[in-house]
């Protein structure tokens, strides 16, 4: 595409008189790019009051409907371009018929950011829309998972035992050195080759006594982020024979969610984005769920920003931390550990005990390994 030709598509239909030559008019692919753009962005004219000058009886190409105007943005622009588009259609202009229409839902791409407009519009989600809308959080939430699981497994596995051996051959476990002694009597002379014939693996020693993982997650608007990867870690951590894991969530009520935590879908399929905040009296709650001080974590992922009087979560904290509960307040768990928080309500609760930082999932991995080691 040349230069002036890009420029028609970024200033607009508008813009075609004043650019030379033949960039004004485009056609082709490059006008069904330029129908595609104005059919969304458009939008910015009506609403300054200028007028659609499409008149009725005239030659213009026909008019795009939302579902053909998402298949064209599909097959003429790269995927970081659609990705874009759609973001803006979204929630820029409220295109939420985007999500709310079985076909137009369908076309939309699986991603991270549909998945978090999907959560915050569950509540009119029905009929098939829902069906097709789970199958998406499905599929994102795998993709999610694909990422994150390999290493914190490999976080949380135990430590290496370097006086035992074991048959599973796990790459991360390879005793380089013990397999070089092992087949020394193997090396050939003739070709100056050693030849390997029995590879040797150290043991890792795992945790008898399982610890109990509380995570407690804000579902306000802002938290999308941290409430998906909340879930998704929930059920990787519910999978490991070393943890025992409950999940709730809240707003200015508590939901105990600790039955699905092993399931990151079903766990995000009965999230409600938006509310207030009592963290307090989430705290709380979770102060209830504790059996075994000494042997549990409590998670608190959360802006900090506090609806309810703040002395009172400090002294829910205060009381967990004085039983011996190992406490992480968490300002972030997106995979960019972006923190956004109230900082003088979180210094007040590291004060009391709470371990305050802005962790992405692998780093809070490795930062259960070094509180339950």
């Amino acid at each position: 595409m040349n230069p002036l030709a890009r420029w028609r598509l970024v200033l607009g239909k508008y813009a075609g008189p004043g650019l030379p030559g033949q960039a004004g008019g485009l056609t082709g692919d490059h006008g069904r790019m330029d129908r595609a753009l104005d059919y969304l962005y458009g939008r910015e004219y009506r609403g300054r009051g200028l007028r659609d000058h499409t008149t009725p009886g005239s030659l213009d190409a026909s008019q795009l409907t939302l579902v053909t105007w998402l298949g064209e943005v599909r097959e003429l622009f790269p995927q970081e371009t659609v990705e874009v588009i759609e973001k803006h259609a979204l929630d820029r202009y409220g295109l939420t018929e985007l999500v709310t229409d079985p076909k137009t839902l369908e076309r939309l791409e699986p991603n991270q950011q549909l998945l978090r407009t999907l959560l915050s519009l569950r509540g009119h989600l029905n009929g098939d829309v829902l069906h097709l809308a789970r199958r998406i959080i499905r599929q994102v939430v795998e993709e999610i998972r694909r990422q994150l699981e390999p290493e914190v497994r490999r976080a949380l596995s135990g430590r290496i035992n370097r006086f035992r051996h074991s048959p599973m051959a796990i790459a991360q476990n390879f005793d380089a050195l013990g397999t070089l002694r092992r087949n020394l009597k193997h090396f050939d002379r003739a070709r100056g080759q050693l030849v390997i014939e029995q590879l040797r693996f150290f043991e890792r020693n795992t945790r008898r006594l399982p610890w109990d993982i509380i995570l407690c997650v804000d579902q306000s608007g802002s938290m999308a982020d941290s409430v998906i990867h909340s879930a998704v870690m929930a059920g990787i951590l519910a999978a490991l024979p070393a943890f025992r894991v409950r999940i709730v969530v809240f707003d200015t009520s508590v939901v105990d969610l600790s039955g699905h935590a092993d399931d990151p879908v079903e766990t995000l399929m009965r999230v409600q984005l938006g509310g207030g905040t009592d963290i307090a009296q989430a705290v709380r709650y979770c102060t209830g769920l504790v059996e075994n001080p000494h042997r549990t974590v409590l998670v608190l992922v959360t802006d900090f920003c506090e609806g309810a009087p703040p002395g009172e979560l400090v002294r829910a904290v205060k009381t967990l931390a004085e039983a011996r509960v190992k406490l992480l307040g968490l300002a972030s768990l997106d995979s960019q550990a972006h923190p956004a928080y109230d900082r003088q309500m979180a210094e007040r609760l590291a004060a009391c005990g709470m371990e305050i930082a802005a962790l992405t999932p692998q780093k809070l991995a490795h930062w259960l390994v070094k509180v339950i080691s």
